[in-house]
């Protein structure tokens, strides 16, 4: 099914990458620069857009082109997803920071590292999302998503617990619950992939889904 949903994000990526180089090169043609452009019978500009793979190339007019562009504007499953998805992470941090003074064995150690690594760039780039995008109310989104809501979320009982574990015991409790909560942020990623209607949040989605299913099989591994 992810499977599906990445191809769904390429497809929809593609066409816009598409669309965007012909309404590039009309821009050029209108302002005299150079382009792969010719005349229509009605004296305006127009563009050869390459097809996609096996289909054959199309001639555009410059409405025609700016009209094959998705709509890319961001919906509430979008916005909801960002804002989850940062909470999300942070709780991962959270954990990981437990990980030096109470974990038994380098393995787990280096995956912390791993999971810090990897999310906390990934929480300041949903963050810029959001700063650009808006808080997401005019889609419908209300911004105000409790634990429960999230899956994979471990419960304050859960984190006391990891708290009080060392050696061994810890690193059991920390990749039980660290696998947990990747798996509810495959949860998440599948859901927005699905539902949501941003490039940009697709992409992201796409990039916990790698990244979370290597650490989940490196974590069942251990």
């Amino acid at each position: 099914m992810l499977l599906r949903r990445r191809s769904r994000s390429a497809g929809r990526t593609a066409i816009a990458a598409v669309a965007a180089a012909a309404v590039l090169a009309l821009s050029a043609c209108e302002s005299g620069s150079a382009g792969t452009t010719e005349a229509k019978g009605d004296g305006g500009p127009s563009v050869v857009a390459p097809g996609k793979p096996g289909e054959p190339a199309k001639t555009l007019s410059a409405e025609e082109a700016r009209k094959a562009l998705p709509d890319n504007s961001p919906n509430s499953a979008d916005f909801s997803y960002a804002q989850m998805m940062i909470t999300h992470h942070q709780q991962a941090l959270e954990m990981a920071a437990l990980v030096p003074d109470r974990a038994g064995s380098e393995p787990v150690k280096r995956l912390a590292e791993r999971i810090t690594a990897a999310q906390q760039p990934e929480i300041g780039a949903m963050q810029g999302w959001l700063k650009s995008n808006g808080d997401g109310k005019d889609a419908g989104d209300h911004g105000a998503h409790d634990h429960g809501a999230m899956p994979g979320m471990a419960t304050k009982a859960q984190l006391d617990q990891l708290r009080a574990a060392h050696g061994k015991a810890f690193d059991e409790l920390f990749l039980k619950l660290m696998i947990t909560h990747h798996e509810g942020a495959l949860t998440m990623a599948g859901d927005v992939l699905s539902q949501g209607n941003n490039v940009q949040v697709e992409a992201m989605a796409n990039d916990v889904i790698a990244q979370q299913t290597a650490e989940i099989n490196r974590m069942r591994a251990m």
